[in-house]
């Protein structure tokens, strides 16, 4: 049997105007997340699919992300397996922060005491 490989981007790479899929539970999201990202659990994906596609359009490429890449890997398997254009940010929000990449934390959006959780 062969598999293909998954297909994936450095978090550096990931461009500032991309949409960005955080698939991290609710406690993980609310300590830090991307500003802009839309946060759909990963047990929520297929629930909320429709949702996703809008956000998606036709022309936009999806960034899946998670704490360290093993959920969005799940994730983006499913999305391309739909038809999806979509790849996994390597290494996931410790890859992002540690590239230097913006933070938001809390129900205000606030950059300070953003951090992974």
């Amino acid at each position: 049997m062969h598999f293909a490989q998954l297909p994936q981007v450095e978090a550096a790479a990931v461009p500032a105007d991309g949409l960005l899929l955080d698939v991290r539970e609710d406690d993980e999201w609310a300590a830090g997340h991307v500003e802009g990202a839309l946060h759909i659990p990963m047990g929520q994906v297929v629930a909320r699919f429709d949702e996703l596609t809008a956000a998606a359009g036709e022309e936009h490429r999806v960034h899946v992300m998670c704490r360290v890449g093993g959920r969005s890997a799940q994730v983006t398997q499913y999305l391309v397996a739909q038809g999806l254009d979509a790849v996994n940010v390597d290494g996931g929000m410790l890859a992002w922060d540690a590239a230097g990449r913006p933070m938001v934390s809390g129900p205000d959006g606030t950059a300070e005491g953003a951090f992974v959780l």
